[in-house]
């Protein structure tokens, strides 16, 4: 009989540079993402391994990747970062941030799940069209359209002792769970939402032996609202993504905003210290408007430092930065106020909805909190507006005086239409003067400086001090009318006012009372999850605390069509390492389907092998699921005198699951750890017939897979060189060379027995293949980089 044909076909291989750490397949595109050691993040694709970008480590967000997770439409990419302790969503067509956000604790596994649930409640909401999209003016640069879900979706992150945080669409925290011991090594919501597996890894002192853990807990709330959470957590998304976009604005303006601006500032104070008269500022300019002399020290100053092309320059960037922000300020800052406003207001009415709401803790006073503080951020962005209306009018004038004044003084030309000056004219750069050309020695020592000239900057710095020059408040009517009325004072429908603080300071104020006010269902949902199941797994053995903990078994996977939730384990039994299947029902309170399954792989690669010796002759080094019929497994030999080659094969979960299993049902005891009772734990022993292949010239032992794209990629121990293949092709061209070998053999006049052959060259092959993974690296180096 000749030998199998090699399953599965190769498209690529790469030696890497970096130790990769962890890798996933995107969900929809034949696209895998690594992270490696040095903290860098790289997007490849199937064909020979093309890079499509990397995003290096940076300060800003990280250094050092510690999970990886596809959003379920391939559209971005979350990865975590243990020093900075951040959570990075990345646009996959580009390697930049769309989202970030900081977490309590350090994160060690993500897991981006989308609801398959459907209802007629939930398709006439998913159909129905945005009223928002109707009724509020279009963003100019919406940050929505990345994050926008036709389906609810939730990023579930585990981190250090008992972590866990559930993310609508990726943005909004919606549940904060607790009760969970140990590091958090792998989690799975289920498509139902009735329950989440965790697998932690519990140490109870630094001496001893860390334990495997699986819990089971009951989310129930989840699915018995799921409408209500859907609705719940579209604006929850909404209204974070307006908030980051109102930050982004602001940062925008910020930028907009030159240092330049404050040079008319730092020359008067520099002139202050310098001048030898008692003539204050204010008088000097006073004289050279009214009776157009200056005395030596401010022709210096005016003609030496400043410079008539000085102030030309100043100006231009006066009335270039202030018409930036003013702006921002108009299409972008109040627009995204107005919406949040809106969101604000639309989810203030569903926590009335008591009936509905309350259960998942939607508070409609803390709302009402929240909406006022955008109504006084709106506010402080209207007088940020006035203010740089009134600048931009006073500063035109002034230096358009000034430039005259300066030109004379050089005896230069002057245009007569810019020698024109009327007496209203002489009037307003005298008030301007009046009021912004006072030395305030309390602001020197403040600030460094005896004037604030520029009164835009201020509002834009992110400070927690009062402004330098707050607006004047004096004589106007609707002050004076609310100062008197003591009952408009407390009503609900005028927003707080705070006139002695910068945009930046009412900005956060803003984030930290939405965030406060949208904590609480996160709080209540967690609350309601409860622990349905415990089971201590094994201990883990000290040798394997250097492997990259992606690798490390256990593997989650949920069954969307069964409702069964999977966990893949490998334990040591008489040195071999045999794959356990645990299988629960999503459903805490059913029964049915639960159990645990041990395979060991018999014999299937050599048949030279005496069928009296012992049959387990391989050890699973990873195992995933392919998809919810078939496990992609990373087998090595464990006969010593074959080499110990390893093999990449397909596992049908039909061939485990029989009607004899329903007779064979393991009876737990809750006392004892799982590796404690193996020996009670059905087995089930597995003879390969297809889908296999011998990983030739490399030490496999880690594999990821993607049953959707049906590819799968295998990294070798060095973690540095991987091959990709797709999985249910047959290798085109070592099936070419076995029909040339067998037309040869039969154009020799050899006879029939293809046993002996066959045999002749897989000896040949076990023969060296000793030698083969020694010589691995060698190998590897010659490939290309």
């Amino acid at each position: 009989m000749l030998r199998a044909m090699p399953a599965f076909r190769q498209v690529g291989e790469k030696q890497l540079p970096q130790e990769v750490v962890f890798m996933a397949w995107s969900p929809e595109r034949d696209l895998i993402a690594l992270a490696n050691r040095a903290g860098e993040v790289l997007l490849h694709r199937l064909a020979n391994f093309q890079r499509v970008w990397s995003l290096p480590p940076n300060e800003n967000t990280g250094k050092e990747v510690t999970a990886l997770a596809w959003r379920p439409d391939g559209k971005i990419l979350a990865f975590g970062l243990a020093d900075t302790k951040r959570i990075i969503l990345c646009d996959v067509e580009k390697p930049e941030s769309l989202h970030s956000f900081s977490v309590d604790l350090s994160i060690t596994y993500m897991h981006w799940m989308e609801v398959t649930e459907e209802s007629s409640v939930l398709t006439s909401f998913y159909n129905a069209e945005d009223e928002s999209n109707l009724l509020l003016p279009k963003l100019p640069y919406a940050l929505n359209t990345f994050f926008y879900f036709y389906r609810l979706n939730a990023l579930v992150l585990g981190g250090s002792s008992g972590f866990i945080e559930i993310y609508a669409y990726g943005m909004f925290k919606i549940a904060t769970v607790n009760g969970v011991a140990g590091s958090c090594r792998g989690l799975c919501l289920s498509s139902d939402l009735k329950s989440l597996s965790v697998i932690t890894e519990i140490q109870s002192s630094s001496d001893s032996e860390a334990e495997m853990t699986y819990f089971q807990l009951d989310t129930s709330l989840l699915s018995s609202y799921l409408p209500e959470v859907t609705r719940m957590a579209r604006k929850f998304t909404h209204i974070s993504t307006l908030l980051q976009y109102i930050k982004l604005s602001l940062t925008c303006m910020c930028e907009a905003w030159e240092e330049i601006l404050m040079q008319m500032d730092s020359r008067l104070t520099k002139f202050v210290q310098e001048k030898n008269t008692t003539t204050s500022v204010q008088d000097e300019f006073m004289q050279l408007l009214l009776w157009g002399k200056a005395s030596l020290e401010l022709q210096a100053l005016l003609m030496n430092q400043l410079t008539v092309k000085g102030l030309k320059k100043l100006g231009q960037s006066i009335e270039s930065s202030y018409s930036s922000i003013q702006k921002l300020v108009i299409s972008h800052l109040q627009s995204g106020s107005e919406a949040l406003l809106y969101h604000l207001s639309e989810l203030k009415g569903m926590a009335l909805w008591k009936q509905k709401y309350e259960s998942l803790g939607l508070d409609a006073s803390g709302i009402d909190e929240a909406i006022t503080a955008v109504g006084s951020f709106i506010l402080k962005a209207n007088e940020l507006l006035q203010v740089i209306d009134s600048s931009m009018k006073n500063f035109k004038a002034f230096f358009r005086w000034l430039y005259v004044a300066m030109l004379r003084m050089s005896e230069d030309h002057v245009l007569p239409e810019l020698n024109k000056m009327t007496q209203k004219d002489i009037t307003f750069v005298a008030d301007f003067l009046t009021e912004h050309f006072n030395e305030a020695p309390d602001l020197y020592n403040r600030k460094g400086k005896y004037f604030n000239v520029e009164r835009v900057g201020q509002y834009l710095k992110d400070e927690d001090d009062d402004l330098v020059s707050p607006p004047n408040t004096e004589g106007n009517q609707w002050f004076n009318f609310l100062k008197d009325s003591t009952h408009l004072k407390e009503s609900p429908l005028l927003f707080p006012y705070y006139p002695e603080k910068s945009l930046h300071f009412v900005k956060r104020q803003m984030e930290g009372i939405i965030d406060q006010c949208l904590q609480k269902p996160a709080d209540v949902i967690g609350k309601s999850v409860h622990q349905a199941v415990c089971i201590s797994l094994y201990k883990i053995s000290q040798s394997e605390d250097s492997t990259p903990q992606l690798f490390k078994l256990p593997f989650l996977w949920n069954d969307k069509t069964s409702n069964l939730h999977y966990v893949l384990f490998t334990m040591l039994e008489n040195s071999i390492s045999k794959i356990h299947i645990l299988r629960r029902h999503t459903d805490t309170s059913r029964s049915v389907s639960n159990g645990i399954l041990a395979v060991e792989f018999g014999n299937f690669l050599n048949s030279s092998i005496n069928e009296s010796s012992d049959s387990r002759c391989y050890s699973c080094l990873d195992a995933h699921f392919y998809d919810d019929e078939t496990i992609t497994v990373v087998l090595k030999e464990s006969v010593q005198q074959e080499g110990k080659e390893r093999v990449l094969a397909q596992l049908p979960l039909s061939s485990l699951y029989t009607d004899e299993d329903q007779d064979r049902k393991f009876n737990w005891d809750s006392v004892e750890r799982l590796d404690e009772q193996s020996s009670e734990i059905p087995t089930r022993t597995v003879f390969l017939e297809s889908q296999w292949r011998v990983l030739e010239n490399m030490k496999a032992q880690y594999v990821s897979v993607n049953g959707i794209r049906k590819v799968s990629c295998v990294l070798s121990s060095n973690l540095r060189h991987v091959r990709m293949f797709e999985m249910d092709v047959e290798d085109d061209g070592e099936v070419e060379e076995e029909e040339e070998e067998e037309t040869i053999q039969v154009a020799a006049g050899e006879p029939d027995e293809p046993n002996q052959p066959v045999d002749g060259q897989d000896n040949v092959c076990d023969a060296s293949a000793e030698e083969l993974p020694d010589e691995t690296e060698e190998l590897e180096t010659s490939l290309d980089p």
